[in-house]
């Protein structure tokens, strides 16, 4: 993976982007593992590959229900293919939905994803790379890939696999001897950090982990008229679908209904067929249950008299193709059964219509940070503004000749990063979504709270859900528009990827000042007696801070004209931290600190006032003391960069020795 530690971190990941790294033919290494160079080391050394990033432990099952000596995870042993099998196989006769039984995990979620993923053999060999198996230079070591938050990443494991009572606890193939499913469970459950955290989910979560894909998602009783359709378009695609039935309280969850359907469990939808009954055309959808059994018994079931009325080589036709929990149902039965369908699509084409051009596409990666970034929904308007802010120009309309309003389709979709690696420490989704504002002005502005409480949005997510993505298509007339990705509630952290979808040519960025522009307001107004009233004086670190700003000769000492310059520095700066106090308590909160920065001058970006917040703040709470430190590093660092910067462009090469002085 990327290194990590701020704002160079986060430029050096950029630059590997920009090279190629994190597509599917340059996927980054997961933890810096490199399958080839592994393997190569366990065959020379002799040794199976055992796996020290997911061992063969107790705390890689889970935490809590799963967690070390609970009675889930006792004696559970860890055993290779080749001890459980006299002749294991990576896959036996190519992967089919029935590799994929669930065990005694909660991801039923994930398996239906991975059984709509076998549909598309392209798709599948990008997840599971071919050449893998038990036979040719057998290590111990296996790999996959997925896509995570704009990259594709690999996943190396080793193939000890958790057993009870002889049999694997998880995802197994209906083959005895098949394993390639329950190790692609393995290197999802190293990704999340535990198979426990794979508990409970959405499948796009799935769909789109091992595509890329974008995804959508349609309640079935507010279904377009047109739905029919726009599944028929995805299967032909290649896109993967699921399905699943509302629960309304705890205890419905894997309830089964009087005809065998299963409440709160994930369904994948693997075909659509019309057929010739009684008359008229009927329309079918055919569904899968991942667990391989516990079949639907209504209409158009296996066994049900509606099969014997239909032509018989049609009917033979339709029943070869069925596998272990998959079954029939008419489509209108199918809307008034189950509760949504979820699409992703594996590149972001207009699922409404049969346009033939793809969409473009832009990835931003933010973040929320409580005191500078963390603002929360519209419901906050103190602290909504602090929200990073994203600005998209939409230049043409659609091309369609029905449709006589003047628009622009895009989608937009909000996705928080790693929340799963979190559970251990009892943190899950936060609720999010986001908010659009039509907006014509200067580039690079972050918009204030005044402009947020003025105008209302012209656009926004469905809803705010604790999902791991949100996504909506809209309509909008060319323009200029903001796009504010938020937290429902103020203060929840996380990372995030803000993905833009435009059907026709489109502009994006982020709203941030230039690092280096600077503005200064030169009016004093303080007075000694004013200073002497608001401090209890200075600390020495705040002295030294200070000393350094104004010491051009490097003695250590300032002169007198230095002294007045300073002075007059720290009355200005005092007036601004009065203005910003407003509970006159002696300290600021950090969303105050912003605007008084600003107000003396400087205007930064988020990352920046997230580093701030992080270096001078306590409990989110800055004093006069702190408040002065930050802002004399500040004009330090700036002017430093300004003195480098010669010709204006934005860029200057620094020494070992300069980069010491400032």
């Amino acid at each position: 993976m990327y290194p990590t530690g701020g704002i160079s971190a986060s430029i050096y990941a950029n630059r590997l982007r920009a090279e190629g790294m994190g597509s599917n033919e340059q996927a980054v290494h997961f933890a810096n593992q490199d399958y080839e160079a592994l393997k190569q080391q366990c065959l020379e050394s002799g040794c199976l590959f055992e796996d020290p990033c997911f061992p063969a432990e107790p705390p890689s099952l889970g935490f809590k229900e799963l967690a070390p000596y609970s009675s889930k995870t006792r004696d559970v042993e860890w055993m290779r293919p080749t001890e459980l099998a006299d002749d294991p196989q990576f896959i036996v006769g190519g992967a089919t939905r029935t590799d994929i039984c669930q065990g005694a995990l909660g991801d039923c979620w994930l398996l239906a994803a991975i059984a709509s993923l076998t549909l598309n053999e392209k798709l599948l060999h990008r997840v599971v790379p071919h050449g893998q198996s038990f036979q040719d230079d057998y290590a111990g070591i296996f790999h996959f890939q997925f896509w995570q938050f704009g990259e594709w990443v690999d996943i190396v494991i080793d193939d000890r696999l958790p057993v009870k009572d002889g049999e694997l606890m998880f995802v197994h193939s209906a083959e005895g001897n098949e394993f390639w499913s329950a190790l692609l469970e393995k290197a999802y459950a190293k990704l999340n950090g535990s198979y426990e955290a794979l508990s409970g989910g959405s499948t796009t979560e799935g769909f789109e982990d091992f595509t890329g894909g974008v995804s959508e998602m349609y309640e079935l009783r507010r279904a377009p008229k047109d739905l029919y359709r726009i599944i028929g378009k995805a299967l032909d695609r290649g896109s993967l679908l699921g399905c699943s039935i509302d629960i309304t309280s705890a205890f419905d969850m894997e309830a089964v209904t009087f005809k065998k359907l299963v409440k709160g469990h994930a369904y994948s939808v693997t075909g659509l067929k019309e057929v010739y009954f009684q008359g008229q055309m009927e329309r079918l959808i055919r569904v899968r249950n991942p667990w391989g059994q516990v079949e639907w018994t209504g209409a158009w079931s296996d066994n049900s008299p509606e099969w014997d009325e239909i032509d018989p080589s049609e009917r033979e036709d339709l029943h070869l193709k069925m596998e272990d929990g998959e079954f029939w149902m008419s489509f209108n039965e199918f809307k008034r059964q189950f509760s949504r369908i979820e699409i992703c699509n594996l590149t972001p084409d207009a699922l409404s219509e049969d346009s033939l051009s793809h969409w473009n596409t832009m990835k931003f990666y933010g973040t929320w940070r409580r005191g500078s970034t963390a603002g929360g929904c519209r419901n906050h308007p103190n602290t909504f503004w602090i929200n990073p802010q994203y600005k998209i120009t939409l230049l043409e309309e659609d091309d369609d000749p029905e449709d006589d309003e003047v628009a622009c389709s895009f989608l937009v979709a909000l996705m928080q990063k790693d929340r799963r690696r979190y559970r251990r420490q009892g943190q899950d989704m936060h609720t999010i979504g986001f908010a659009l504002y039509e907006y014509r002005g200067c580039q690079n502005v972050h918009l204030k709270k005044n402009f947020f409480l003025s105008h209302s949005s012209c656009a926004r997510s469905e809803t705010f859900i604790n999902l791991r993505e949100v996504s909506t298509r809209l309509r909008l007339p060319p323009g200029e528009y903001l796009v504010v990705p938020s937290t429902f509630e103020p203060g929840k952290e996380a990372d995030f990827v803000l993905r833009v979808f435009t059907e026709k040519q489109s502009e994006t960025e982020y709203s941030q000042i230039s690092h280096y522009c600077i503005t200064f307001h030169c009016k004093v107004y303080s007075t000694l007696a004013l200073l002497i009233e608001s401090t209890d004086g200075f600390s020495m670190e705040s002295c030294r801070t200070m000393v350094n700003l104004m010491d051009k000769d490097g003695s250590a000492r300032l002169g007198l004209v230095e002294f007045q310059i300073l002075w007059n520095k720290i009355r200005k700066w005092l007036v601004i931290f009065r203005e910003f106090d407003l509970d006159k308590s002696g300290a600021m909160s950090s969303y105050e600190m912003r605007l008084a920065v600003e107000a003396a001058g400087f205007k930064l970006n988020n990352r920046l006032n997230q580093v701030l917040v992080a270096r001078y703040a306590d409990n989110e709470m800055i004093d006069f003391d702190n408040f002065i430190c930050c802002l004399v590093k500040l004009e330090t660092m700036f002017r430093s960069f300004q003195q480098l910067d010669r010709d204006g462009s934005g860029t200057a090469e620094m020494t070992l020795t300069e980069v010491s002085c400032v």
